[in-house]
């Protein structure tokens, strides 16, 4: 296989282009690429994080492989094999995209964020913590950082082109995409998060909350789309040291997060582009937690593309 990819490049009609994923338009098909970028304050940094790609993409298809019963996603086929067989013009270029490619049904994404809070962390305690509400609306009394919410909350959220996604009502929501749409997205997010949610907890993960994206097929079926429950996508904490009451280590890219905190606590970087360079060490523990996130989760091992 080969190394950590920062881009993936394919000779291909590139369809979209996000801060980690590659898109390619291939007929009435997609290929989604992830690459091996880091994002990190909403700055790309410099240095790829070996098998964070690898990861995003494996434990998305697991993840959609068991919630394909409540909710359809857009996944056709991630086997290399049977990707070359539907496009074989890709043949070619297999290692550069194999493991960290999935080929999926074309849509048409919603531009809201369907958000789940399943506690109470992040930008959501901030509101709560000044207004008691979030995104406006009121919540209970006497919540603490990082309290489990029963039942968990759908907090939908603004798309951001640049810098990050805004929590808007769920009447936003359907003024921007009609009260139906709406209440599908509500109710396809909550079913997804709460069937992930117990999953998770086997393996001794929290999924603390995660945002999904959706999109309409040409037939008209609403589709969840992109990653669902990756480390980008949610924020894990691992239950055995889960407290509420004070915020928790997420398990993801935290050792980048906590060598960039340095640095700007020294004033040597103030979250603008360009990015600091990225200590070799610090890049090997974050590409540790992306392949441990999958073991803890799935139960196995993934094989490393390095």
């Amino acid at each position: 296989m080969i190394r950590a990819l920062h881009s993936i490049k394919l000779d291909l009609p590139l369809y979209r282009e996000g801060k980690v994923r590659e898109v390619y338009k291939l007929g009435n098909d997609l290929l989604i690429v992830a690459t091996d970028r880091l994002s990190a304050f909403d700055v790309v940094m410099n240095e790829p994080i070996p098998d964070k790609g690898n990861v995003l993409t494996q434990l998305s298809i697991w993840w959609f492989e068991r919630t394909a019963d409540i909710v359809a996603n857009h996944l056709i086929a991630a086997d290399a094999d049977e990707i070359i067989a539907r496009h074989p013009q890709l043949a070619e270029s297999r290692d550069r995209w194999e493991g960290r490619a999935m080929l999926v049904r074309k849509t048409e994404p919603f531009p809201v964020e369907s958000v789940v809070r399943g506690y109470i962390t992040g930008s959501a305690w901030k509101e709560y913590r000044v207004s008691g509400t979030l995104a406006g609306e009121h919540l209970p009394e006497g919540l603490v950082e990082s309290q489990r919410l029963d039942p968990p909350i759908f907090s939908p959220a603004t798309k951001a082109i640049e810098g990050h996604d805004e929590n808007i009502t769920f009447e936003q929501v359907c003024a921007i995409v009609g009260l139906a749409v709406a209440k599908t997205l509500r109710d396809m997010s909550l079913r997804l998060y709460q069937r992930a949610r117990d999953i998770a907890l086997e393996g001794g993960v929290i999924i603390a909350d995660t945002k999904f994206e959706f999109g309409v097929a040409e037939e008209g079926e609403i589709l969840v789309i992109d990653e669902i429950f990756t480390p980008d996508s949610s924020r894990f904490w691992l239950r055995d040291q889960y407290e509420p009451g004070h915020s928790q280590q997420s398990f993801d890219k935290q050792p980048v997060r906590d060598f960039l905190d340095l640095l700007v606590a020294k004033g040597e970087w103030n979250k603008q582009p360009p990015p600091p360079p990225l200590p070799p060490e610090v890049v090997d523990r974050t590409s540790k937690r992306y392949l441990k996130a999958y073991e803890l989760i799935t139960g196995e091992p993934l094989r490393s593309l390095r």
